[in-house]
Formats: structure tokens, C-alpha cells, sequence
């Protein structure tokens, strides 16, 4: 018995030992094993679209708001009075220069020009006899049978019947012009406006609106920009083609044209600080209306290196802008960003990126928080439309 209770003490020490030796084993292949069955249910790191900030120069530009204006317009009035016999057009049609559109009563002109030939052979009757007295006169004063004082009045009387001849045939002119005037034909080619004064109704001289006429092709866009704008463009319309803008019509993407500017007032509205502009539309087929509403883009700016990044890939925290770039570890970084002005469906970035960092321009809201790991694939950012070696950019 008591070499029993001696042995006792040892071998439950050696058991313990045992005992905790098994535990540590079994704990340190099920945090093993838990490492790895952890690391193998993670999601892998998320594919985002990534592009390569490159350096390119830009032409930078400034978009105004203007309004669409016939290159010519007329306001047909009556020149002489008369009532209207005919209107001889369709209203809001196309008509051609020197076409007929109105017709005022002609007789009571042409009654004008009866008694203005009467009054005018009865001048020309009374010059050949006055000529004929003249002629006797001189003669008679060569034989001294008659005085000086006469022969000198059969000379006045002979220069007033020319003078008489010379009214009669200005008031036949007179008749035969105001004849012709109560024709009034189209004196451009364009599209007509509608009758203001119908058949039957009388015309006054000088006085009564008949119609307007406006031609259609082609057609002017005015608008003004304010005194830097203005300045700041006229040192960018230099060079190759430097007069070409961009016109957007009624605020509709799809109706996008190309102008020519072809004016600039002389000087600034001193009650707007504005500078007027003109830029010349072509209209052929005569679908762009005067009064339509216009946007122009014009350049303003030339930047020789400027970095583009996608718009997409701009966030936005409270008045802060950021982008995300990937580093050389494939983790997504959070940049603050200034910006400048849109090309096309690209941003001017003005400060925070340099040219070569790769920005996410697809796929942003798969980085829950700066420096998580991503999986990059890289893309190529498409080029603005229209984009030539200068790309013309607009205000953000």
C-alpha cells in the first residue's frame, strides 16, 4: 500500500502531460485546418475596368445660347393703294424670286397712264408749234422785221412747251411705275409667311403689312458671349478651318450641325458686356425655322497636355471629387481630384492624377473602401466623338 500511494503522484503528472500534449495537437490542426477552409471561402478579389491615363492636347470650348434668324427677310408692303384682287401664293409654301403674290386692282392705274399719254402728245403737239414760232422768229429778227424782244419770247415759249414735255413724260413714267407696282412679286427666294391682307380688302401705300418673306438657305445663328469668353475666343479662331462650331438646335442631341462663324460686332454691348457672334448654318432642304433655339459651342482655350478620365469614373463626396487608381499591388487607392471641362463623355482632370496611373472607369461600385484589392482589367479609353488630334471640349 504504500509503495502504491507513492507511484501515484508521478503518473498522474505523466498523464496530464500526456493529456495537454494531445489537446495542443487537436487545437492546432483545427485552427490550421480553419485557416484554410477561411481562405478558401473568400470570394475572389472583383474585376473592374481599369484605363491608363494618357496626355493629349485639347481645344477647350464654351457653350452659348443664341437663336436661329433668316439670312434674309422681307416685309412686303403695298407701294400703291388699291384693292387686293388676287393672292396668288399658298401660305407657308416655298416660292421662287420674281414669282407673283399679290395683285392690286390695276384699272384705275391704267386709266393713269391713258390721260398721262394724252397729256403728253398734247405737250409734244404744243412743242412744234412753239418750235415752228421760234424758227419764223429768228428768221424775221435776221431781216429786222421784227424786235428782239419778240424773237426772245417765241424762245422762252419754246423752252417751256419742253418743259412741259418733259413733265408729261415723267407723269407717264410715274403711271406706267405704279401699274407695275400693283403687281408685288417675291423679290428673294424663300418661304412665305401668310396673306395679312385678303382678297378684297384694301392695301394702303407704304402702310399696309401684305406678308413676310424669309429665305431659307442658309441661315444665321447669332448669339453672344460675355467680354473674357469673347476676347479668349477670338485668340483660338486662327489656323486651319479656325471658323468651325458646333450648333445643337432646339436642345436636341440629334440635331447636331456644323457652322461657320462669319461675323463679330465691332464692339461690346455696353449694357450687357456682351460680343455678338454670327455663325452661317446651312439649310437645304429647309427643315431648320428662323426663331428656332440654338446652343453653339465655341472654342475659348488650347491645353497642349491635358489628362482625360472617363466622367463615369468621377465620384462625388459632398463638394469633394475623387477617383479611384490602382497600385502596383492591384489595390484600389482613393484620389481627390480637381476637374475641368467635359469632352465629349471625358473630364479635363486639372490636379491629382498623373499621366500613367490607371483610374477605374468601369465597375467603381465594387470597392467598398480605399486600399481593397481588385482585379484590373485594362481597357482603352474610347477617343471623344468626332475627336481629331485637337478635340473640342466644353464647360463641366
Amino acid at each position: 500500500m504504500g509503495s502504491l500511494f507513492q507511484r501515484t503522484p508521478f503518473a498522474n503528472s505523466r498523464g496530464a502531460v500526456i493529456l495537454l500534449l494531445l489537446i495542443t495537437v487537436l487545437l492546432t490542426g483545427c485552427e490550421a485546418q480553419s485557416e484554410e477552409s477561411v481562405a478558401s471561402s473568400l470570394p475572389p478579389p472583383p474585376e473592374v475596368d481599369v484605363a491608363e491615363i494618357v496626355a493629349q492636347p485639347v481645344v477647350l470650348s464654351e457653350s452659348f445660347t443664341g437663336r436661329v434668324e433668316a439670312a434674309e427677310t422681307v416685309e412686303l408692303r403695298a407701294r400703291v393703294s388699291g384693292y387686293i384682287q388676287e393672292v396668288a401664293f399658298d401660305e407657308g409654301e416655298l416660292v421662287e424670286q420674281g414669282e407673283l403674290l399679290f395683285l392690286i386692282d390695276p384699272r384705275p392705274y391704267q386709266a393713269r397712264i391713258g390721260a398721262a399719254q394724252a397729256d403728253l402728245s398734247q405737250a409734244k403737239s404744243q412743242l412744234a408749234q412753239a418750235g415752228s414760232e421760234a424758227e419764223r422768229a429768228r428768221v424775221l429778227l435776221g431781216r429786222q422785221a421784227i424786235s428782239q424782244e419778240v424773237h426772245d419770247q417765241r424762245q422762252t415759249a419754246l423752252n417751256n412747251t419742253r418743259a412741259m414735255v418733259d413733265a408729261a413724260q415723267a407723269a407717264l413714267d410715274t403711271a406706267e411705275l405704279d401699274l407695275e407696282y400693283t403687281r408685288i412679286t417675291a423679290p428673294i427666294s424663300g418661304r412665305i409667311g401668310r396673306a395679312m391682307v385678303t382678297r378684297g380688302n384694301l392695301a394702303n401705300a407704304d402702310q399696309s403689312l401684305l406678308t413676310t418673306l424669309v429665305s431659307i438657305d442658309p441661315v444665321h445663328v447669332y448669339f453672344e458671349a460675355d467680354e473674357q469668353a469673347a476676347f479668349a475666343s477670338q485668340t483660338m479662331l486662327v489656323g486651319d478651318a479656325p471658323n468651325r462650331l458646333t450648333i445643337e438646335l432646339g436642345g436636341d442631341p440629334q440635331r447636331q450641325f456644323t457652322g461657320a462663324l462669319d461675323f463679330i460686332d465691332n464692339r461690346l454691348n455696353p449694357n450687357t458686356g456682351t460680343l455678338q457672334f454670327r455663325a452661317v448654318l446651312a439649310n437645304p432642304d429647309g427643315h431648320i425655322r428662323p426663331g428656332e433655339f440654338a446652343r453653339v459651342e465655341m472654342p475659348v482655350a488650347r491645353l497642349e497636355q491635358a489628362l482625360l478620365v472617363d466622367q463615369k469614373a468621377v465620384l462625388t463626396n459632398q463638394d469633394r471629387r475623387y477617383v479611384y487608381v490602382i497600385d502596383e499591388s492591384n489595390l484600389a487607392e482613393r484620389r481627390q481630384v480637381t476637374t475641368g471641362r467635359q469632352v465629349a463623355e471625358q473630364t479635363v482632370i486639372t490636379e491629382g492624377l498623373n499621366a500613367g496611373d490607371r483610374v477605374i472607369v468601369n465597375g467603381v461600385q465594387k470597392v467598398f473602401m480605399p486600399g481593397m484589392e481588385v482585379s484590373p482589367q485594362q481597357v482603352v479609353d474610347a477617343p471623344p466623338v468626332n475627336a481629331q488630334p485637337t478635340i473640342a471640349a466644353r464647360e463641366d
